[in-house]
């Protein structure tokens, strides 16, 4: 056990893409990114994502890139420079759009009128007759019929849920207190409304959480039937988000103790009948991400696990991060800067990465590891042997076969069900950026 701990207490990226975002570079502008588009063929398809920087208060353990704001202007504001901006990608007009996703924040913070004005002006642009999922991310308590109705109208097929914990004390300990009524109230009012597809996030590692009180709060999100569940790890970085700072260091669950109530919250929603997909996601047997979890074509992007194939992935809002076949971009962090940019007519983009042909190589080995737990290193060796390819790799990854956390039989990697939590530290063999960053990442586990 000593020795899954020491190995547990790795910092390592979480892998939602490669390179990771502290790799970016200046180097890619609003120049390049005009290139980069303008080179995309007609036929490739697209996934938006809308990020809104906005709460109308900051829960104490967020890693997002939000604050909190009480006022209408700044929203407002924020609105009509999004809006702006869709109206750059007027040379990508009539491109097929697969996904959509809202994300935050508080994306709902916009109120109705404007999700709905910014969601008209996307499908006024784009071609969304084979959309395959519309989604967003909303915090129950703020959550009613008009919202729920609002969002059916703009097309949304599925809502995510932040839930957390169930317990009042953890609640009021990380600054989100939500009784579970308001929360099975919420879900009501969404199916009501139509959005029949839900997702539920929760997380352990939070301060004052037990064992017990993760179980419990697995088995009341289960009841409220989301064909989709996450389980993430709180991350503790106080140093990056200081609003951090407001919670007690000392409350933090230990390592062993994450590890435990990881594995019980798993445990519980798979006895509920969940199908665990990836790291930290299950869901019910018949939805579409686990279908694709059980036939091999598993995604992994910024949202985390899922289904999109899109060819491109455009990044709308302040801190958005996109995607195009020859690399990464990021909008401006700061809504200044997001503003000021858009306002002059230019893309927003204040940094990047081209990718070159190692970089898509390992991007490819990474997301199969951690989408599909299990790696033959041949179909990657470009004619060589797997494991003359990637000697060095399999090298490192010795010490977690060791104490059973994988296998390896020659060229093929397979993760132990004991090992599932430790998958990006098996990733991280094959990122060649992560000695130079590794602090900058929070623990594996």
């Amino acid at each position: 056990m000593s020795s899954t701990l020491a190995i547990a207490e790795r910092n390592v990226p979480r892998y939602t893409s490669y390179p990771t975002a502290p790799h970016f570079s200046a180097k890619i502008g609003p120049e390049i990114y005009a290139a980069w588009l303008d080179a995309l063929p007609a036929e490739a398809t697209l996934s938006l994502y809308i990020h809104v920087p906005f709460c109308t208060d900051l829960c104490y353990y967020c890693g997002c890139h939000t604050r909190a704001v009480r006022k209408r202007e700044p929203i407002d504001a924020y609105a009509e420079r999004v809006i702006d901006e869709i109206k750059l990608f007027e040379r990508l007009r009539g491109r097929k759009v697969k996904h959509l996703h809202w994300g935050g924040g508080t994306p709902s913070i916009l109120g109705p009128h404007w999700l709905e004005t910014i969601s008209a002006k996307l499908q006024a642009l784009f071609d969304f007759s084979e959309l395959k999922e519309h989604a967003i991310e909303l915090d129950p308590r703020k959550v009613d019929a008009e919202l729920a109705r609002a969002l059916h109208v703009m097309g949304v097929t599925r809502a995510s849920l932040g839930v957390q914990d169930v317990s009042p004390e953890v609640q009021k300990l990380i600054g989100r207190e939500q009784p579970f009524d308001l929360v099975e109230r919420a879900a009501a009012m969404l199916r009501e409304a139509g959005i029949a597809n839900l997702n539920v996030d929760l997380m352990y590692g939070l301060p004052g959480q037990t064992v017990r009180e993760v179980a419990k709060s697995a088995e009341l999100a289960a009841s409220l039937g989301a064909q989709r569940m996450a389980l993430f790890g709180y991350a503790h970085v106080p140093w990056f988000k200081t609003h951090q700072r407001l919670m007690k260091a000392e409350l933090l669950p230990g390592l062993s103790e994450r590890l435990e109530q990881a594995q019980v919250a798993a445990e519980t929603l798979q006895g509920l009948g969940y199908q665990v997909i990836g790291l930290d996601h299950f869901a019910l047997p018949d939805d579409e991400l686990a279908v694709a979890a059980r036939e091999r074509r598993l995604r992994r992007n910024f949202q985390g696990y899922t289904t999109d194939e899109a060819d491109a992935l455009i990044g709308l809002g302040a801190s958005s991060i996109g995607k195009l076949p020859q690399g990464f971009i990021q909008n401006a962090p700061d809504i200044g800067g997001h503003a000021r940019a858009v306002q002059a007519g230019k893309f927003p983009i204040v940094k990047g990465l081209e990718l070159a042909d190692d970089d898509r190589l390992r991007a490819s080995i990474i997301e199969r590891l951690m989408c599909d737990l299990a790696l033959d290193l041949d179909a990657f060796a470009d004619g060589e042997t797997g494991e003359a390819r990637f000697a060095k790799e399999l090298e490192t990854l010795q010490p977690l076969a060791e104490v059973g956390l994988i296998t390896i039989e020659g060229p093929r990697i397979t993760v132990t069900d004991l090992g599932r939590p430790y998958i990006r530290i098996a990733a991280a063999a094959f990122d060649a950026y992560l000695p130079a960053t590794q602090k900058r990442h929070s623990i594996a586990v």
